[in-house]
């Protein structure tokens, strides 16, 4: 089993960035696919951004596209969400997941329910 451990959140005002780092112990994440989420209070975990084994990119839509940007350091097993001209609405607990198995592991989804790993958390505030 692989752990995933965030961190990088915080608070910020408006405008402000913010990079989260997603790093894995255990098992190296090389050939998984691995996702951003997050869920503010009172709402259903929401996808952000995915990047799969070979770099590519899936975002959620264009409220995160241009403004999120997803990587990943393969020889440091981490995953970074780098947050730009961040929003209050942006206000969650961001979380990251990786697929472990299955044909399309390597492969980036939206759908939480192909991640088999998550881990616990970080919170980021945007104050307006």
């Amino acid at each position: 089993q692989v752990q995933l451990v965030e961190s990088g959140g915080g608070l910020v005002q408006a405008g402000g960035s913010l990079r989260l780092s997603c790093v894995a112990s255990g098992r190296t994440l090389r050939m998984s696919a691995v996702g951003w989420f997050r869920q503010a209070p009172g709402k259903e975990r929401e996808f952000q951004a995915a990047v799969s084994w070979n770099g590519g990119t899936l975002y959620a839509a264009d409220s995160v596209k241009g403004r999120f940007t997803i990587s990943r350091d393969n020889a440091k097993n981490t995953v970074y969400l780098q947050m730009n001209s961040l929003k209050p609405e942006d206000t969650a607990v961001y979380y990251c997941a990786a697929r472990l198995k299955g044909p399309s592991m390597h492969i980036g989804s939206r759908w939480p329910n192909e991640y088999d790993s998550w881990g616990q958390g970080t919170q980021v505030t945007v104050s307006s």
